[in-house]
């Protein structure tokens, strides 16, 4: 299994970025998909997840509105759309999923600073 994150970046408050994460060594479209973030010093916490046909989608009241998730099963690629971005958006980014185990890729960075 391997999970690849990229997109992460220095963004201003109010700025916008896509996140996404490539997956393989599994199969891909038969597992629900997770963003997750954590920031210094803070516990990882589940931002979205979306189902493995990609037609219902959760979020975290903290992100709901300002963040989407999607998913290209052709491509076996998980996105993360992030508008309107704040200072406690500001977290290392990881996607994932659970297979009895959960997996991880080794995430990226998302700073929002002025």
């Amino acid at each position: 299994v391997q999970l690849v994150e990229s997109g992460g970046g220095l963004v201003q408050p109010g700025g916008s970025l896509r996140l996404s994460c490539a997956a393989s060594g599994f199969t891909f479209s038969s597992y629900g998909m997770r963003w997750y973030r954590q920031a210094p010093g803070k516990e990882r916490e589940l931002v979205a997840h979306i189902t493995s046909a990609g037609n219902t989608t959760r979020y975290a009241d903290s992100v709901k509105g300002r963040f989407t998730i999607s998913r290209d099963n052709a491509k076996n690629t998980v996105y993360l759309q992030m508008d309107s971005l704040k200072f406690e958006d500001t977290a290392m980014y990881y996607c994932g999923f659970l297979n009895g185990v959960a997996y991880w890729g080794k995430g990226t960075l998302v700073t929002v600073s002025s």
